[in-house]
């Protein structure tokens, strides 16, 4: 079987895709449209392609970056199965020219329709559409399926053993006036925390639990914060519905979840010791709940929510 995933893959977390199917021994191929890189041959070409964007919605950096696609494409040959993540970044007319690939062109949506509409890919483009959040799965009738455990399983810790006890690292965004809240919280209770916000300017107001970082930090930079901490803290974009990788990570980690996503109670590995639901009324359960014991997922639930049976559950294997 010959299967090419394209996507956006900025923090690898696609590529965990690429190498279970070759783990599988499938013949899989990743254009990862983060890497393409287009530069303008002029200053000229600059301003014209600022002038195209404003007036005819025409982007020259998109336009190459879809070329790129379709030669990788043609160089692949065809293929049993075509998987583009995150649809929106590529246009109809350049969806179909990758259909023609392929006898089964799939669609995973890794953010929510209200963040990222998807309407004008909709109609006869897909076989099948998948999605990791339960409202649109439920609106549109995509086929469901979460993230899933990209990193193998740690071993179990006892929580006396760890010097921190919530770990969170995430961008300056909407997210940070809750965030602010549980910091200040954390302090005055003297919880131990790791927290690092990463932008292009520090946040006038930043609560003095919060580091700030200019650079983004990748799991190879983190993962050792991550293995001391007791807790890992998820807090969630506006309109988001669907589980972000943090709580897959807290499951190889064997960790407990702090998480504003309200979803999570819908899910069957929900536990109300190792899984917080956060809001401002809730901040000041966090001590109660940080002191009960953190109790391991089944075998069985845990290889649900695995990398491995994600890839069989897309491409049918």
């Amino acid at each position: 079987m010959k299967v090419t995933l394209i996507s956006f893959d900025y923090f690898d977390f696609d590529k965990n895709i690429i190498d279970t199917l070759h783990q599988k021994g499938i013949e899989a191929q990743h254009i990862d449209i983060s890497k393409f890189r287009y530069r303008y041959k002029s200053g000229f070409e600059k301003i014209k392609n600022f002038f195209s964007k404003v007036f005819f919605g025409v982007n020259v950096k998109r336009v190459k970056m879809e070329e790129y696609v379709l030669s990788r494409l043609e160089s692949f040959g065809p293929q049993d199965q075509i998987l583009v993540i995150r649809p929106d970044r590529i246009s109809r007319k350049t969806h179909e020219k990758i259909k023609s690939f392929t006898q089964k062109y799939i669609a995973y949506l890794y953010d929510s329709t209200n963040r990222f509409p998807v309407d004008h890919l909709l109609k006869g483009l897909y076989d099948t559409i998948y999605t990791f959040d339960l409202d649109d799965a439920d609106k549109y009738g995509f086929r469901f399926i979460s993230n899933y455990i990209y990193i193998d399983k740690k071993p179990l810790v006892p929580a006396n053993e760890l010097p921190t006890d919530i770990f969170m690292i995430a961008s300056i965004d909407e997210r940070l006036s809750l965030w602010n809240q549980v910091s200040a919280y954390c302090r005055e209770k003297g919880i131990q925390t790791d927290f690092i916000c990463v932008g292009k300017r520090e946040p006038a107001e930043l609560d003095a639990g919060i580091v700030y970082s200019k650079n983004n930090l990748f799991l190879e930079a983190i993962e050792n914060r991550m293995f001391q901490s007791k807790a890992f803290l998820d807090l969630i974009r506006t309109e988001q519905n669907g589980l972000s990788f943090r709580i897959f990570e807290a499951m190889a980690y064997q960790r407990k979840i702090i998480t504003s996503n309200a979803s999570v109670t819908r899910y069957p590995f929900y536990n109300p010791n190792n899984i917080l639901v956060l809001n401002e009324s809730t901040i000041s359960d966090i001590k109660t709940f940080m002191e009960r014991p953190f109790e391991p997922l089944t075998e069985e639930m845990y290889h649900h929510y695995t990398v491995s049976n994600w890839v069989d559950t897309v491409f049918e294997l």
